[in-house]
């Protein structure tokens, strides 16, 4: 793990600033939009390429302490409507894809509905809410294929106690309407395609391919660490490798993928 895992105390920003700076950024980004367009997937087929590379899904309905659970529900409309504009989208080689430029404004104008959202480690509710999960899903999907992340944020904070989770923390990807958004590079020489869906209880993903991949790969957890900061609170540290073998076992790669550092919203049971 890199440097000594120290985190500043989070600072809380007046209203007016947070607006004024949230809007300079999305305007800053369409900027960069308008120069990058033509490097944007943009191809929606309706048959699926053949090979599944990799499958996942997640609970869509998680309760939560105090917070009603009529916003998940409204989360699930939510990824519905996101879902239309990516599903089955093809990535040919040399092309980007970014969930922003194809999803856009995820307002009530365009049928959202308000969800939950955190800002500074707080639990808030907005037009939009709830659609981290597709960013989740999409980002460790990604992380066992050959695909190129440029863009991935991490989660600056750790809300909830390690319930039930299934994978490692700190392999997810957060999203803000625009500028935190999660891309990634195709920079093979065959196409990709994302094919996404709900079910009754779950949210399910796939990446394919055109030809089927023999390489193997294992995302493992390989650092973690509680550390209590000097101006009182507790974060948390991990760092996350990837290890490709061949079709053969043979090892072509073991290295550090990601590392993350999040300011922990709830006390850690320390054992003695």
């Amino acid at each position: 793990m890199t440097g000594t895992n120290q985190v500043e105390k989070p600072q809380k920003r007046g209203k007016l600033r947070k607006f004024l700076g949230k809007r300079y950024f999305i305007f800053k980004r369409r900027l960069r939009w308008i120069k990058e367009a033509k490097h944007f997937s943009k191809e929606q087929r309706k048959e699926l390429i053949q090979n599944i590379v990799i499958e996942h899904s997640s609970m869509l309905l998680r309760p939560l302490k105090d917070v009603d659970m009529q916003y998940q529900y409204n989360k699930i409309t939510n990824l519905r409507l996101a879902i239309k504009q990516i599903n089955r989208i093809v990535i040919h080689p040399r092309q980007t894809f970014s969930l922003w430029y194809l999803v856009g404004n995820p307002s009530k104008k365009r049928g959202y509905l308000k969800g939950l959202v955190l800002s500074n480690g707080q639990i808030g509710y907005d037009y939009g809410g709830g659609l981290c999960q597709l960013g989740n899903l999409l980002y460790w999907m990604l992380l066992h294929t050959p695909l190129t992340v440029t863009e991935r944020w991490r989660h600056g904070f750790d809300v909830f106690p390690d319930v039930n989770r299934k994978l490692p923390f700190g392999s997810g990807a957060t999203l803000s309407y625009n500028y935190v958004d999660l891309q990634f590079r195709n920079d093979t020489d065959q196409a990709y395609q994302l094919n996404l869906f709900l079910s009754e209880e779950r949210l399910h993903g796939e990446i394919r391919s055109e030809r089927k991949q023999t390489d193997q790969y294992k995302v493992y957890e390989d650092y973690h660490e509680i550390k209590h900061q000097f101006w009182g609170g507790y974060t948390r540290h991990n760092r996350l490798s990837r290890k490709i073998t061949d079709e053969h076992e043979n090892l072509i790669s073991d290295e550090v993928v990601v590392e993350n550092h999040a300011i922990m919203m709830y006390e850690p049971l320390l054992s003695e």
